[in-house]
């Protein structure tokens, strides 16, 4: 299980902090303070999120998170509604991202958002979504996305799932809280995390291919699978240059191989020398 520290850290002061967050980052250990020390994001890949976990939807039906679940991967993202600055960064860097990535919310995969503020409610949700669904500009994708608020047991169910821990500060009515989203297996097991606030749409398409165990995307994508690792202290997918030397002398065999069978095919046909019958 790997703690991701340093970038959080900065994004969770910028939250909250202001001017101070330099400051504050280049503190270490003990010295930071008391809030700080408490946010973070504990790695747990192949962990299970608890699907049975109760939750409203932006519409104020009660949902379970197993109905997202069961069919397709999902992107989850941890936000308050109300932040002022940090979780609106975090959703428009996801949505960012998947303009530029060519699978469809609904069709592909589904975007599931967690408020971890438990004061939050479905008209903050619903407002959150529309402004989502303006930015990415595919209306029709408004069903595979998908904008929940709960108590907080359903909260902490889940952000302990994901080991993301926050804190919140009464002086300012705000949360401390690093940046991240998530993918998972359509059975709900955590399969890729994403850090900070913009998410390159190759890691991002990747993450969800492996998620969903390569039944989405093309060959050329296997292709980048073969030729990328991801990378679980970076959250990036990597090269990796040995597999990509191997793809590199595959296809120039494949090529020399042509050439030596299309030359013993035009030696082999039988020449015509000229003369009459």
């Amino acid at each position: 299980m790997r703690t991701v520290t340093a970038v959080l850290i900065s994004l969770a002061c910028a939250c909250t902090l202001g001017a101070q967050s330099q400051d504050l980052l280049n503190m270490k250990g003990q010295d930071r303070p008391i809030p700080l020390r408490k946010v973070r994001i504990d790695q747990r890949l192949n962990s299970q999120v608890p699907l049975n976990t109760p939750f409203r939807d932006e519409t104020g039906k009660a949902v379970r998170l197993s109905d997202y679940f069961g069919k397709k991967p999902v992107l989850m993202a941890l936000v308050y509604y109300q932040c002022p600055m940090l979780c609106t960064q975090i959703l428009n860097g996801m949505v960012r991202s998947l303009k530029l990535v060519s699978f469809n919310p609904g069709q592909e995969f589904e975007v599931v958002v967690i408020s971890f503020d438990a004061r939050d409610k479905p008209p903050l949700a619903a407002a959150k979504k529309v402004s989502m669904l303006k930015t990415y500009g595919r209306p029709e994708t408004a069903n595979g996305f998908h904008l929940l608020t709960g108590d907080l047991a359903a909260i902490q169910a889940v952000t302990r799932s994901v080991g993301f821990e926050y804190f919140y500060d009464v002086h300012t009515d705000q949360f401390a809280h690093a940046s991240a989203i998530y993918a998972l297996t359509k059975d709900g097991r955590l399969s890729r995390y994403f850090y900070g606030i913009d998410y390159a749409p190759k890691d991002v398409r990747l993450g969800l291919i492996e998620a969903a165990q390569n039944k989405i995307g093309t060959p050329v994508d296997q292709i980048l699978l073969f030729c990328y690792h991801y990378d679980a202290t970076t959250g990036k997918y990597t090269p990796v240059a040995m597999n990509i030397l191997r793809l590199a002398g595959g296809a120039t065999l494949a090529v020399l191989g042509g050439f030596v069978i299309t030359m013993l095919r035009r030696d082999a046909k039988p020449r015509d020398d000229g003369r009459a019958a």
